[in-house]
């Protein structure tokens, strides 16, 4: 069996995040276990620790105390006056056994889970009981009005980009369910952000998507994502959580998290480890074929691991005859992930007959034999190291007519195959599949019967490791197969009141309280593009145009890979400067002209990724104010700030928003061999609200070179030159007359310079000002 590598355990936490939503379900520091209840009475046989409640089905008992010496003695719980094991409820170890308590106990910390049906609030008492001389070793009373920790729901993310969810569940002190979630992909390096204080900062971290990775958010679409905090990090320790471009400092949407926050602490915060919690069976050894399980309350959670060849599938399913692994009239589940795109599909299928599914007989998904008769939810999916990773719930029982009932009480018959997809991505024909019976208990205690995760013992929870026995036989060959994929959960009613018993350990030192969040990491630099070649001509806006000296500053898009990384050699974040409505071209200006910038970039600073005051220095990468203190001291800015007697620096190059939106319905911009091109593709759009006006009159004292950015980000702008004349030899690489420069050829993909002429002054006319209309026309002239 091949050995599990790459990040094992974050994969394993995300199921069980997934089942805590699905299943049984202030201010504080570390070390946190929830609410406690009391400590154990210390009557005999050396009973003693401290009870917490860890939600509404589990108990926690820290430094549990106990000799082992007892013929008969139980966990128990009820509801009578004092404790009893009369119309009491026995519970099992913290290892899910019947028998009594025989061996010895020090300072072990224990979970135990309340019995189906029961919560905190249907019992008076916990106690350590003699069944044998009807003796309580030790107990402790259960308030009735215990507030025991459950899963709070926050605000829903709103935000830009296309950023926002449903209301966000902090499921427990280090995991957030966010339901819905969506957000376009179109930044360079969004990331998910938490930190202290009640708004984003470049001093937040980012934490782990869904499968476990730092890379950029790629495209989610009302995604339902289980997120875990890294490391000893907990919702007790941030203020907000939210989406953030970390190369530009931009706030993409955010939440608050309420202090005080009553949740459960983490499956880590408690010690247990993730395979103790699940159930794991081998169905294929020769390509890692999985299956990974849960019940979660009256469904199941289920997931297939395999390493699949290109457009196969994996498919598992129940057989209808308990006896033998029977593939007609089985219930399966056919799933796959599309390597290309990453995307998961889980189809519900039911047997008829060893054929491809043609008028609804043979292998076919249910909804092709009856309408609305899709049993299977999928929770997640992911490509990791070649091995595909595929979760979903469904129902206990039979929901239609083309379902078998799972049962939790009996061995259960499965069938399982692996295949090609066809055309038509429906089953073909099985490659692999078990010639024999296989059967598997649904509803036993959890076991791990799969390898485990390198270097991880098979059980790592807190009792006494001579008890703990491997899993599973030691792995042979080849490269690691990756760990239980994180599922993605929309949360049911019931969970709020119920959660699975599994349930996270915060290492034992603990860290200075703000040293995570508090640590400062410098602001990423983007990439440098290496390859340049294949950028847009964009003319320069010579220093005799505009006649009047005036500039239109608005935002468009950075055109792609022939746009603003291929013109700066730096990575845009999507939006760039638009000057008279070119993107960043570099301008050309005189000294001791007074020059005016009408600014339209966005006045609503509490929408960052809306706000982009406009200024001119010398410094070429811009984001003034989110520069440290020292480098803002390097910097000197010519225009767009008002600087106070303190030294404070406020921007004032601020305006309503204008932006020049592509068509979203038509080709991309990297398709486009022109700007030209490209331009008229656009679509100028505008807030309501008036424009910001900056004045500038460069002097002796302005460098040959400054720089137009934006105050709150960096990379968005591009250059000015300053000359002391404007004729043909103060403006470096022009050549000939104006008139000349104006009949540059146009490139034989572009379209005629009239129609160009005449989209620019309708387009104006009908959204901006006579001016803005009249300088377009005279900057179409020039370079399509």
């Amino acid at each position: 069996m091949l050995a599990v590598k790459d990040k094992p355990w974050r994969m394993l936490f995300g199921l069980l995040a997934a089942l805590s939503c699905l299943a049984s379900f202030g201010d504080a520091a570390y070390p946190y276990y929830g609410t406690k209840i009391g400590a154990l009475t210390r009557l005999h046989h050396g009973v003693s620790g401290d009870v917490y409640a860890v939600d509404s089905r589990t108990i926690f008992i820290k430094k549990f105390n106990y000799d082992g010496e007892a013929p008969a003695a139980y966990f128990y719980v009820g509801n009578t006056p004092k404790p009893s094991n009369e119309g009491a409820s026995r519970l099992r170890d913290e290892r899910g056994g019947t028998a009594s308590l025989t061996r010895r106990y020090r300072n072990k910390d224990v979970t135990l889970s309340l019995p189906e049906g029961k919560t905190l609030r249907d019992i008076k008492w916990f106690s350590v009981w003699c069944d044998e001389f009807a003796v309580n070793f030790g107990d402790v009373a259960i308030p009735a009005n215990l507030d025991f920790p459950r899963p709070q729901k926050i605000n829903a993310l709103r935000g830009v980009h296309g950023v926002s969810s449903d209301n966000i569940v902090i499921v427990d002190a280090q995991t957030l369910l966010v339901p819905n979630f969506s957000y376009d992909g179109e930044a360079p390096d969004a990331k998910f952000w938490v930190g202290r204080g009640q708004r984003p900062t470049p001093e937040g971290l980012r934490i782990p998507d869904e499968n476990g990775k730092e890379n950029p958010l790629r495209r989610y679409e009302r995604k339902t994502i289980v997120l875990t905090l890294p490391e000893d990090l907990t919702i007790f320790d941030i203020g907000h959580f939210g989406v953030w471009c970390e190369a530009f400092t931009v706030d993409f949407g955010h939440v608050r998290l309420p202090e005080g926050l009553n949740v459960p602490p983490s499956l880590k915060m408690l010690g247990i480890s993730p395979q103790s919690k699940l159930n794991c069976e081998v169905l294929y050894d020769d390509l890692a074929f999985e299956v990974r399980w849960a019940v979660a309350g009256e469904s199941i959670v289920v997931q297939l691991v395999a390493k699949l060849e290109p457009n196969n599938y994996m498919s598992f399913g129940i057989s209808p005859n308990r006896n033998i692994s029977q593939m007609i009239g089985a219930d399966a589940v056919v799933a796959w992930v599309d390597p290309q795109t990453g995307n998961g599909f889980a189809t519900d299928y039911f047997l008829e007959g060893k054929a491809q599914c043609s008028g609804g007989r043979g292998a076919c998904p249910d909804t092709k034999i009856s309408e609305k008769t899709n049993s299977i939810r999928l929770l997640n999916a992911a490509m990791v190291n070649g091995y595909s990773i595929v979760t979903y719930q469904r129902s206990l029982a039979a929901t239609d007519r083309l379902d078998l009932p799972i049962s939790i009480t009996e061995a259960e018959s499965v069938v399982w195959a692996i295949g090609p997809l066809n055309d038509y991505k429906e089953v073909s024909f099985h490659t692999f599949y078990n010639k024999h019976l296989h059967q598997i208990e649904f509803g036993r205690q959890p076991k791990w019967n799969c390898p485990l995760p390198e270097g991880a013992r098979p059980n790592s929870n807190s009792s006494e490791q001579e008890d703990s026995a491997p899993a599973a036989q030691s792995s042979t060959g080849g490269a690691g197969y990756p760990p239980a994929g994180r599922p993605n959960v929309e949360p049911e009613e019931e969970f709020y009141e119920n959660r699975a018993e599994a349930l996270h350990r915060q290492p034992p030192q603990r860290r200075q309280e703000t040293a995570i969040i508090t640590q400062r990491r410098p602001v990423p630099t983007p990439k440098p593009v290496t390859n340049s070649n294949g950028a847009w001509d964009i003319p320069a806006i010579q220093c005799h145009e505009p006649e009047d000296g005036v500039f239109y500053a608005q935002m468009g898009p950075t055109g792609g890979k022939h746009g603003y990384p291929a013109i700066t050699g730096h990575v845009g974040w999507g939006i760039s400067w638009y000057i008279n409505g070119l993107l960043i071209p570099e301008i050309h200006v005189v000294r001791g002209r007074t020059y005016t910038f009408v600014v339209e970039g966005g006045n609503n600073p509490d929408i960052p990724a809306k706000y982009h005051p406009f200024y001119i220095s010398d410094d070429p990468v811009g984001g003034y104010e989110h520069k440290r203190e020292e480098e803002k001291k390097a910097v000197r800015i010519f225009a767009g700030v008002h600087r106070s007697r303190s030294g404070q620096v406020t921007p004032t190059g601020v305006g309503r928003l204008c932006n020049w939106t592509p068509d979203v319905e038509g080709p991309p911009a990297d398709d486009y061999q022109s700007f030209g091109a490209y331009q008229r593709t656009l679509t100028l759009k505008c807030d309501a609200g008036e424009p910001g006006v900056i004045s500038w009159k460069p002097d002796r004292n302005t460098p040959d070179t400054v720089y137009y950015h934006c105050f709150t980000h960096r990379y968005l702008g591009w250059k000015i030159h300053v000359h002391d004349a404007c004729d043909s030899d103060a403006s470096p690489g022009l050549k000939g007359s104006a008139s000349e420069r104006h009949e540059i050829r146009l490139p034989a993909e572009a379209a005629d310079p009239a129609p160009v002429h005449e989209d620019y002054a309708g387009e104006a006319s009908v959204r901006h000002e006579t001016k803005m209309a009249s300088a377009l026309l005279r900057l179409s002239r020039r370079a399509y």
